[in-house]
């Protein structure tokens, strides 16, 4: 579903990724393994036409999406969760929810607000509640399920698990668990082996922007 081939990338004179291989499918739970500084955000900024490609290719579903901008690529089905969230703090749950909405999508399963909510339960007494007031786990399920409102086929997750409590860690590993029965293509940046261990079907280890199977 969605496949780099040979992807060289960089922020202005500084290429971080060389040359990076890697594919996920749908339904699948892939990994991207490494240390901070390796180029694991870049690589999903990357996909995400965030990042100035240099070289390689992306392709989606079958579709060349590397030199297209991100509200394009998210138009066609792919969703991020951005390290630092970016939830709309002066919005509350349920009005940032609807801002992800989109309607329903072809080859691709459709979260109403109810099934966001049984996927994450802590946020069902949230709705009213403004973005800013809540906690750091809080905001990470509301920027996943902000980002399934709008009905990818596939998802970039990064760090997910970063920081979070216990409780928070186990309602998101059940979340991408979720995502993965209900066909969603997931690829996920993270440090924790044990998180990805809970969740992901394989893995890639990255290394000074190079990637290899883990």
């Amino acid at each position: 579903m969605l496949e780099a081939r040979h992807l060289s990338a960089g922020y202005g004179r500084a290429q971080i990724l060389v040359g990076l291989d890697l594919a996920v499918d749908r339904g699948e739970v892939v990994a991207l393994l490494g240390r901070n500084g390796a180029g694991k955000s870049t690589t999903l900024k990357a996909l995400m036409g965030l990042v100035e490609t240099r070289s390689g290719e992306v392709r989606f579903e079958g579709v060349r999406i590397d030199r297209r901008a991100p509200h394009e690529i998210a138009r066609l089905g792919l969703g991020y969760v951005p390290e630092d969230r970016r939830i709309f703090t002066d919005l509350t749950v349920a009005e940032n929810l609807e801002v992800g909405r989109q309607p329903p999508r072809s080859g691709a399963p459709t979260w109403t607000t109810q099934k966001l909510l049984a996927l994450f339960p802590t946020l069902g007494p949230m709705l009213k509640r403004r973005g800013g007031s809540m906690s750091g786990g809080e905001q990470q399920m509301l920027c996943i399920a902000r980002t399934l409102a709008g009905n990818p086929r596939a998802i970039l997750l990064d760090e997910p698990s970063e920081g979070l409590a216990p409780v928070i860690v186990d309602q998101v590993a059940a979340a991408i668990l979720e995502m993965k029965w209900a066909g969603v293509a997931v690829l996920l940046a993270e440090q924790s082996a044990r998180f990805t261990e809970r969740v992901a079907d394989r893995g890639y280890k990255l290394e000074k922007g190079k990637i290899s199977p883990a």
